[in-house]
């Protein structure tokens, strides 16, 4: 993860999120079979609703590092919000694979000639999401720490 860290600071690791969460909600309404956008459909409201969880905790991490702040609760619930945000990411990914392996079941039909390039930079878009997604979580750990509670109690200055 130190390389890892050191090819992708925080900065590039919160703008490309930020890109691909964008790119991602955009196609979140796009039919691949049908090559139409739609935008009636109530389920395709989920996955840029969720992202809003993405879009928090990028804030929150942001905000942490320039502040020099260490974690606090509400980060830690945020994050572990994310951890099931991510679960629906990587089902996401499965669903789009597997309608990419039915190309050959639909073969009498008439289908798209975007739908295998779409397809496949839709399935690139989660596999980056996912990649920039545990490097968020690293550059928390390593920057902004580890959830220790027991240390911001010795930091609170009852004075203030």
């Amino acid at each position: 993860m130190k390389l890892l860290s050191r090819f992708l600071s925080w900065e590039k690791t919160i703008v490309f999120s930020i890109i691909v969460l964008l790119i991602l909600n955009v196609f979140s309404f796009y039919g691949l079979y049908t090559n139409k956008f739609y935008f009636f459909k109530i389920d395709n409201y989920i996955l840029p609703v969720l992202t809003l969880i993405h879009f928090t905790f990028l804030y929150a991490l942001r905000f942490k590092i320039m502040e020099d702040e260490i974690a606090d609760q509400q980060m830690r619930n945020l994050e572990y919000t994310l951890y099931v945000v991510v679960i629906l990411y990587l089902y996401k990914l499965v669903d789009t694979v597997m309608i990419l392996m039915s190309y050959g079941d639909f073969e009498s039909h008439v289908i798209p000639a975007t739908f295998i390039p779409i397809g496949i930079l839709i399935v690139v878009l989660y596999v980056i999401l996912l990649f920039l997604t545990v490097t968020s979580f690293s550059h928390r750990k390593t920057i902004v720490g580890a959830y220790n509670f027991n240390r911001i109690n010795d930091e609170i200055d009852s004075w203030d």
